[in-house]
This record gives C-alpha cells, structure tokens and sequence, in this order.
C-alpha cells in the first residue's frame, strides 16, 4: 500500500516534466486499490485553492480559480483517500513527541500511513525520514 503525500500529489496532479512522468509510470504499475492519499493532503490542497479563489479580482480571474478548484475537486472525487481516524490519532500523538522537527501536517500524514502501514510517497525525504518505523520513497528520480 502507498500513500501519496501532498507533495507527489500535487507533481502528479498540476505538474509537467520528468519527475512527473517517472512518477505515473511507476503509479501505472500497482493495481487499483494499492494508492491512496490522505484526508490530509486534501486539506492542504484546498486551502490552497481556496485561498486562491478567494483572491481572484476580476470576473476572468474567478472563472479561473472556480474551474482550478473544480478539477481539483473531480480528481478526488476518483481518488482513494485515507481518513485521520482513531488509529491515526494515537500514531500523532505519539510522534510529536517523537519527531519535534517534523511539521505536524507531515506528522498526520506519517501517522495514517503508520496507521495502514503504508508506504509514504514523497520528495520530502529529510523530513518523512525522521519518522520512526516509516517507509518513504521518492517516486519521482
């Protein structure tokens, strides 16, 4: 099982070039029900994209970000998404006390991948790899 962190979403999601080819060709390999993201990684996002609607000015600018946050909204209406549920909780609260350099969205996000006990799919390997017990790779090279 692996988990898309909000980083190799995003590549896979908005990006061109060659990290994000290298990333869905190996995604292409595993059979349905292997990739998950996070509630998380869902979060980040549409904070993101609601904060970008929401400085859109002009009419041209809104019609913009409405359709950004549109498509951002179709593609995890298709996408398997890990809850922070029980399991989740405990994991957190036992690493940040673990890890206290590690920011706590990363946190949560390692803790639903220990929780399932997932891979995490991330270029953020400095950070994911301070986490005790958890597997990361970076799909991307």
């Amino acid at each position: 099982m692996f988990v898309l962190d909000t980083d190799h979403f995003s590549l896979m999601e908005w990006s061109a070039g060659t990290a994000r080819q290298r990333l869905l060709r190996r995604l292409s390999g595993n059979p349905p029900g292997e990739v998950f993201t996070t509630i998380v990684t869902y979060e980040e996002q549409t904070r993101g994209w609601m904060s970008y609607a929401a400085h859109a000015r002009t009419t041209a600018q809104q019609v913009e970000a409405y359709s950004k946050l549109g498509r951002h909204l179709d593609i995890y209406r298709r996408v398997q998404v890990l809850g922070f549920d029980d399991r989740a909780g405990t994991e957190f609260e036992r690493l940040r006390s673990a890890c206290p350099r590690v920011g706590a969205m990363d946190l949560k996000i390692a803790a639903i991948a220990l929780a399932h006990s997932a891979t995490v799919l991330t270029r953020n390997l400095k950070d994911f790899s301070r986490v005790p017990g958890l597997r990361v790779e970076d799909w991307t090279v």
